[in-house]
């Protein structure tokens, strides 16, 4: 019997079969041997040990079209990066390592920043100004107020989106009004430390609609992104393409190199500065972990 996996928690695994509904399964022992671990988004093939009350084994992962390391998912359309335009305030540097990470897998991303009813306009202005030039969808809205959400509804329609960000931005009330029926627990914010509670302690596959999933994620507070080398970087950068092949030196890292192009666009206003700073950071990680 085929279903997908919906949640994972403590080494169960909760599959989703059409017309017969939740399976609580557990994995079979061959994939600890393997070394490959079932994932929220998996297709499965699962075996059933009990109808009545719903218990089944995993025993067999169907092919991925893609897989995450962190937020944890598989099989997945596109990202929904959601973080807020104040308190707290946007963290570039974490948002880009996510953009990168995203980038490496080919996984189209939305970026939704939350709490417009207390931003001003030159705060939404600056962050259009940083990421639009990049080519990615920037959206607004405010989910207390239930601002601009179904523009959000109208880009998840017919895909499954994971959605991810630091903790405290918003996305679980989000996806609270997304999907009415599912009453996610949501933390105020930890006045402290200006950062939110973990509330959403597991990954979790729900259904929007007919043919609409989103996956809510642990919240982030950091990411390395190491899984790659330094001279692979400028390629998750997508406002650095048009000027590929006009730096003075083939294969330029648009770092220390002399007449380059990327770094002209810089200057003539083209590229963000922001951006380009977290890429020199990015790069210099990147650099550092090689040494090692």
């Amino acid at each position: 019997m085929q279903g997908k996996i919906v949640k994972g928690i403590a080494g169960f695994y909760y599959v989703h079969v059409v017309e017969f509904g939740i399976y609580e399964c557990k994995a079979k022992g061959i994939f600890r041997k393997k070394g490959t671990k079932p994932l929220v988004g998996d297709n499965v093939e699962i075996d059933i040990l009990d109808e009545e009350t719903k218990m089944g084994n995993i025993r067999e992962i169907l092919p991925r079209k893609n897989e995450l390391i962190r937020p944890a998912v598989a099989n997945v359309d596109q990202a929904l990066v959601v973080f807020a335009i104040k308190k707290p305030a946007p963290h570039f540097n974490l948002l880009d390592r996510f953009l990168v990470m995203m980038e490496s897998k080919d996984i189209p991303v939305v970026l939704c920043f939350n709490k417009q009813d207390v931003a001003s306009l030159e705060e939404m202005q600056e962050i259009r100004e940083i990421y639009e030039p990049s080519g990615y969808r920037v959206t607004f809205i405010s989910a207390r107020m239930e601002e601009n959400i179904d523009e959000i509804r109208e880009l998840l329609e017919g895909k499954t989106t994971t959605v991810a960000g630091p903790s405290g931005v918003g996305k679980s009330s989000l996806i609270n009004c997304l999907q009415q029926e599912i009453q996610m627990e949501t933390g105020a914010i930890s006045q402290k430390i200006d950062r939110g509670k973990h509330t959403t302690r597991h990954s979790e596959l729900i259904t929007v609609d007919e043919n609409t999933y989103i996956m809510d994620t642990p919240g982030f507070s950091s990411l390395y992104t190491n899984d790659f080398e330094k001279e692979e970087l400028k390629q998750y950068f997508p406002e650095f393409e048009p000027y590929e092949g006009q730096c003075r030196f083939n294969g330029c890292d648009h770092v220390h190199e002399p007449d380059c192009a990327v770094k002209r666009a810089l200057e003539e206003g083209k590229i963000s500065q922001v951006r380009y700073q977290n890429y020199l950071e990015l790069y210099k990680e990147l650099k550092e972990k090689r040494r090692y």
